[in-house]
């Protein structure tokens, strides 16, 4: 509504010669009040009636578009959640077990999930060239390590309380980008599905250590 009375006002104001405004002193408020003459009424409707459509559809077009930004932000603010843990303490067993169940991802207990340490901005870079390169669909593959921490279920009941074994180590991550946004982690535990070049490529960015517990 105010924005319509905006609208109708800036009409106003840049038709001077099409719509004559009147002043009057209104003796119960003693307030200006604008009159305009019943013969210039139906050119104002008008006016404002073949506009409008255009005026609807930039409406629209502000209206949509906190709407997807707000979807996408939804599903990146997802990914931190069940992967972004800035600054760990221990990363030990004991961490991923209190990590797994404070993210809610024990019920089912989660048999896999690794938490990326350090600066988000950095994560988020890698959607974009300044930290990323291409790594097939919609992945992207780091250009720098970052510190991670991968927890593991040690077997047994997906009942809670859940059990993990904790695995530090430094390395690049691979992640799924929409729209400019982090919205998916790559296990490296996935790495079967992908073709024996970007195998190859990721095999030599991690470090030999933990190589053995990679199953392609």
């Amino acid at each position: 509504m105010v924005i319509s009375q905006i609208f109708v006002s800036v009409l106003l104001e840049s038709h001077p010669q099409k719509t004559s405004v009147l002043f009057s002193r209104s003796r119960s408020e003693g307030t200006a009040v604008r009159r305009y003459p019943s013969s210039k009424e139906p050119l104002l409707e008008k006016m404002v009636m073949g506009l409008s459509p255009l005026f609807l559809v930039f409406m629209l077009g502000l209206g949509l578009t906190p709407l997807t930004l707000a979807e996408d932000d939804h599903r990146y603010r997802h990914f931190l959640i069940q992967h972004y843990d800035r600054s760990p303490k221990g990363r030990d067993n004991k961490y991923c077990e209190t990590m797994m169940e404070k993210r809610h991802l024990t019920k089912p207990c989660k048999s896999i999930n690794t938490f990326v340490h350090g600066n988000k901005n950095d994560i988020k870079d890698i959607c974009k060239d300044k930290n990323g390169k291409p790594y097939g669909g919609n992945l992207r593959i780091s250009k720098s390590p970052f510190q991670v921490t991968i927890c593991k279920h040690k077997g047994g009941s997906t009942r809670p309380p859940c059990h993990y074994k904790a695995t530090k180590d430094y390395r690049v991550i691979v992640i799924g980008c929409e729209k400019g946004w982090p919205v998916h982690f790559m296990s490296p535990l996935s790495l079967h599905t992908s073709s024996p070049e970007l195998v190859l490529l990721f095999l030599r960015s991690i470090s030999p250590l933990h190589r053995g517990n990679i199953h392609c």
